[in-house]
């Protein structure tokens, strides 16, 4: 019972309690009335007492309790519970608290989840994200924006966006989004590697219920690739035009200066017919080769495997790579282990070898050298051409697959090279699962290893 008595109440009467047993042993001379009444007082308090104690206990005790949960409640303690079992009112309201409470733990839950799915799908989302409220502040970023610009989240949140963010692009974005309040597109640069990302930004407003503007949401695309290909496919239409446009050119010259009258001059008919010959087969050459790449390049372009021997390959091939060889002066020789297949499309591999041996001839000079070996290495099988003409410079080698990438552009064009003959071979090779590596200095020759799994499970 000791504890009761730190209640307020308790104490009180406790204490009143007191004070009337003290008086009444002071007044114990008095007479047997006096003596009967204090009795009387007496048995009547301790009677009340004990009333007060069942009020307590019965209902201020589960009332307490009740606020006590009520307070856990209000500061976010969703899985607190009232464990007494009382009847009447106060059971029912204590039930009801203990249903509000499992509501409100479960909707915590609910809430908890489909924040993190909302911050699952805005990290991983493939554009940077900046959310802004309508004073300028930063509230949200994500990852993708971080990998773009640097820092940490804590850099940007909670501070002005002009205060943190460079570009001014953005600036603009942001500007113009709450001045128009309509989306605004722009592009810029961004330097922060060594290399330049074009990143194309997108602000767009947003409004409450009521239609008022309430901020702005920024999303930043990384376009390099996009840039990259534009790029690409404009030095593309470029290079064709410029390669058709060379034996055209020649053609139709020749052509009119026949029709004037140099046809009528023999030695000048039979040497301008040659040109319009050559330049003719040069243009069907070119255009062979793009029909090709095109059709390498096509999504729905697959390969017919067969069993393809390269020995035989070899063999089919030599006659014509020899004559090359042997009018320039240079020593060709091959070395080629038995019993080496694959299964491949096999005039496709054909089509690597001829364009590596003759990439070789034409890029080396009169007397030198060109190798071939080829060897299995297992599930691989590995195609070696080397030489010892005249090199590639090493912030030339990563070029030197694009189409029309020449490192020696007047001895290529001598030659009668398209500039698509690597192009061809990396695409051939690709298409195989295979790869194909170079190794080369400038006056040193070069080396072409390519790499062709033998796919023996595909015969099976």
């Amino acid at each position: 019972m000791l504890p009761l008595f730190k209640k307020p109440l308790l104490a009180y009467h406790a204490g009143l309690f007191i004070l009337v047993v003290l008086t009444g042993l002071a007044l114990s001379q008095l007479t047997s009335e006096y003596i009967i009444l204090i009795a009387i007082l007496v048995v009547e308090y301790v009677m009340m007492l004990v009333m007060m104690l069942h009020v307590y206990d019965k209902y201020m005790k589960p009332i307490k309790k009740t606020t006590q949960t009520v307070d856990e409640l209000v500061k976010g303690n969703y899985r607190t519970r009232i464990h007494h079992s009382e009847q009447g009112s106060i059971g029912e309201l204590n039930n009801k608290l203990n249903v509000l409470a499992r509501n409100l733990s479960e909707f915590q839950i609910q809430e908890q989840v489909h924040e993190e799915q909302l911050s699952t799908v805005i990290d991983n989302t493939e554009s940077g994200l900046v959310l802004i409220d309508e004073k300028g502040y930063i509230h949200l970023i994500n990852r993708k924006f971080i990998s773009m610009f640097g820092g940490k989240s804590h850099n940007y949140q909670g501070y002005l966006y002009y205060d943190v963010l460079a570009e001014e692009t953005i600036h603009e974005t942001v500007q113009q989004t709450f001045l128009y309040e309509t989306n605004i597109k722009h592009t810029f640069t961004h330097t922060a590697d060594v290399d330049p990302k074009y990143i194309e930004i997108v602000g767009a407003p947003i409004f409450n219920e009521r239609g008022m503007l309430k901020g702005a949401v920024l999303l930043l695309y990384d376009i390099t690739h996009l840039k990259k290909l534009e790029l690409m496919r404009k030095d593309f239409v470029a290079n064709v035009s410029h390669e058709l446009k060379t034996p055209i050119t020649s053609i139709t010259g020749f052509a009119e200066t026949l029709l004037s009258g140099a046809k009528d001059d023999k030695d000048s008919l039979d040497r301008f017919l040659t040109i319009i010959y050559d330049e003719s087969t040069r243009l069907q050459g070119l255009i062979e080769d793009l029909l090709t790449l095109s059709k390498l390049e096509k999504d729905e372009f697959k390969i017919t495997r067969t069993t393809v021997d390269i020995n035989q390959l070899i063999d089919e091939i030599l006659p014509v790579i020899e004559q090359q060889a042997k009018q320039k002066g240079i020593t060709l020789t091959t070395d080629a282990k038995d019993n080496i297949t694959l299964q491949a499309d096999g005039e496709g591999i054909k089509q690597v070898i001829i364009n590596l041996l003759t990439n070789a001839i034409s890029y080396t000079s009169e007397n030198g050298t060109v190798d071939l070996t080829a060897a299995d290495e297992g599930e691989s099988i590995h195609i070696h051409v080397s030489d010892n003409g005249i090199g590639i410079p090493r912030k030339a080698v990563p070029r030197i697959f694009e189409r029309f990438y020449r490192v020696d552009k007047a001895r290529s064009r001598n030659t009668g090279g398209t500039g698509l003959g690597l192009a061809i071979v990396k695409h051939i090779v690709e298409v195989h699962d295979g790869k194909i590596l170079v190794e080369s200095e400038p006056d040193q020759g070069s080396v072409f290893h390519v790499y062709l799994p033998k796919n023996e499970a595909a015969s099976s």
